[in-house]
């Protein structure tokens, strides 16, 4: 596993964009999933989730994936689990100071981000763990989050407009004014 997990560093840039199409297409099935219960697909996702991420990044399904963060490399696998950079004991070459067989998780990070599109986003301070998602799926939340933003702004957009409107039926009127009618269908109408 830990010629995978470097391995996915390597090419962090093409899991990356495995990813987000991952993620657009868990987002697009937001609605099934809410219909169905978030509850109870929680399980199988996060099955195929632990077993695809555990045989590449060689994950620990901490719930609160960043691996899009960290250049494909999960910094859990760090033996101090620290999420924000190296501890500062790392050896020459790059190697972690606990395990000297070990590259540094850090220094994978950083090669890895260095290849990725939003490679920047390795400079962002990440949250701490929250134990309580151990083991649960890290895609579905994140799906569900955004699917969330993207019916609340859907929602603000409407109620933005629905707001307007009536401003709007005060300065301009609904149609056109009517032209005048043929001297013959006035006439018609009258009879």
């Amino acid at each position: 596993m830990y010629r995978l997990r470097l391995f996915a560093t390597r090419h962090a840039r093409v899991f990356e964009w495995m990813y987000v199409r991952l993620e657009r297409a868990l987002v697009a099935l937001d609605p099934v999933f809410a219909r169905i219960g978030y509850n109870r697909i929680e399980r199988p996702v996060a099955l195929v989730e632990r077993g695809l991420k555990g045989l590449m990044f060689d994950c620990r399904m901490c719930g609160q994936c960043v691996l899009s963060s960290t250049g494909m490399s999960c910094p859990m696998n760090c033996p101090k689990e620290l999420r924000n950079g190296p501890c500062g004991g790392v050896r020459p070459g790059g190697f972690c100071e606990v395990k000297p067989e070990m590259r540094c998780v850090w220094v994978l990070a950083w090669d890895g981000a260095a290849r990725m599109r939003e490679a920047q986003r390795i400079s962002e301070v990440l949250p701490p763990v929250d134990r309580r998602l151990k083991g649960s799926s890290a895609w579905l939340r994140v799906a569900r989050e955004k699917a969330e933003g993207l019916r609340a702004t859907r929602e603000a957009d409407r109620l933005a407009m629905a707001e307007a409107f009536p401003g709007a039926r005060e300065s301009e009127p609904a149609s056109a004014p009517l032209a005048q009618e043929p001297a013959r269908a006035v006439e018609g109408a009258e009879r």
